[in-house]
């Protein structure tokens, strides 16, 4: 299938196939008259490669993701691995995204309980004080 029909059945501008193209995630055959033929498959490989980004894959993570011989040559295992491995890399994020909120939320309850007879750069300077502290 030509890019444009490709195009039309993924929903992706031609821009952007191109782009998937040159960076080694989508394969194509250049014919005679210099129109790119992309295999039949090539529609589910960039449903694929939009649900990974979407999913926090890099291009290159995406890269080594997809199998080198085409969907029916898929390794299993080494599939579930990578995925695995990103599902750890996400919990390990929203760890630090969790703990990130704490803080901020206890630097924003320090604040808004500044006493009145404190001015602020005194509050700011004890708030500091106290979370070094604590970190």
């Amino acid at each position: 299938m030509r890019i444009g029909e490709l195009a039309r059945l993924s929903g992706l501008p031609t821009s952007r196939i191109r782009f998937y193209e040159t960076s080694d995630l989508l394969d194509s055959m250049r014919q005679s008259n210099g129109y790119r033929e992309f295999s039949p498959e090539a529609p589910l490989l960039l449903e694929i490669i939009r649900r990974a980004q979407e999913a926090g894959f890099s291009l290159e993570e995406i890269r080594h993701l997809l199998p080198p011989a085409g969907l029916a040559e898929w390794p299993k295992e080494q599939l579930l691995s990578r995925l695995r491995a990103k599902v750890a890399d996400i919990e390990a994020l929203q760890q630090r995204l969790a703990a990130s909120k704490s803080a901020l939320q206890t630097i924003i309850a320090r604040v808004e309980a500044k006493p009145d007879d404190v001015d602020c750069a005194a509050n700011a300077a004890q708030v500091l004080a106290d979370l070094t502290r604590q970190g």
